[in-house]
């Protein structure tokens, strides 16, 4: 009898590809199969509110909204310094207020980031990879951007008005926390923590091999240059995608707090990570 295959959410962004190349491709040890559900980030997010995949990357504010049902897994996840998501727009604005801004979704770490910085501005709700585009052709006043945006947005004509990972940074001198591998809990622990070495041993390999991962991140970045895809590889996937650690767990607990603060995402008293 074979082993079911465990559906397994992420991106097509070259951090995502990256981590998981090995576990997907059967290269790594890994409890069960593993069978990669190539998503846009705000659709995983909404999946995870169905509890839809048993293990899937997914925005943190999103995680705040699913702690009951999902537990965070201690590596593959996205959090750091100089990571933060940016406001852009065609000319410096001085504030936000009443402007219109593309979003790329109402369950994305950006957005929470935004609604915590700012009051007073009409969110416009569209899929990532369209925000810079609406923003150059004057349909908003300014575009809230994530992944590799963040390195091609000047050729869109664009000026950054705003970094929230600066802002986050400033206030709280901790990393910024973007997106993690959730595991739903009824998997049980003791396969939860098969999974958790299964990705950190994707992590590894690619970190070994990474010239045999680049065909995967291509096939799915297909408008992105090596050196983009490089660059996005070598500001999302660090320390804390090994291990999230004591800092990184504070980092979570910070926003969480805040954000429950302010109505943004419900109390949980349930464990983030296993």
């Amino acid at each position: 009898m074979e082993a079911p295959v465990l559906k397994l959410g992420y991106s097509p962004c070259p951090n995502d590809t990256f981590i998981f190349y090995a576990l997907t491709h059967g290269l790594v040890e890994s409890p069960l199969p593993v069978e990669a559900v190539l998503e846009d980030v705000e659709t995983l997010n909404r999946w995870a509110l169905e509890g839809r995949l048993p293990l899937t990357k997914l925005s943190y504010a999103a995680y705040g909204r699913v702690r009951d049902r999902y537990v965070a897994l201690r590596s593959g996840g996205a959090l750091g310094r100089g990571v933060g998501p940016l406001v852009v727009a065609k000319k410096p604005l001085r504030s936000l207020k009443g402007a219109r801004v593309a979003i790329p979704g109402r369950n994305t770490t950006a957005f929470l980031l935004l609604s915590l910085y700012a009051e007073g501005f009409e969110p416009v709700e569209v899929r990532y990879d369209r925000i810079m585009p609406l923003v150059a052709q004057g349909e908003v006043e300014a575009g809230l951007i994530i992944h590799e945006s963040r390195f091609t947005y000047p050729e869109y004509g664009l000026v950054r008005v705003l970094d929230l990972g600066e802002w986050w940074e400033g206030e709280t001198g901790l990393p910024l926390p973007l997106g993690a591998i959730l595991a739903r809990r009824d998997l049980g622990k003791e396969l939860i923590q098969a999974l958790d070495e299964a990705v950190r041993r994707s992590l590894e390999y690619a970190f070994a091999h990474p010239e045999e991962t680049l065909p995967y991140l291509k096939a799915h970045a297909q408008e992105l240059s090596e050196e983009v895809i490089w660059a996005h590889v070598r500001t999302y996937v660090n320390g804390f995608s090994q291990d999230v650690g004591e800092e990184g767990e504070k980092a979570v607990k910070r926003l969480f707090a805040e954000a429950e603060a302010r109505g943004l995402i419900p109390s949980s008293e349930a464990p983030l990570f296993l």
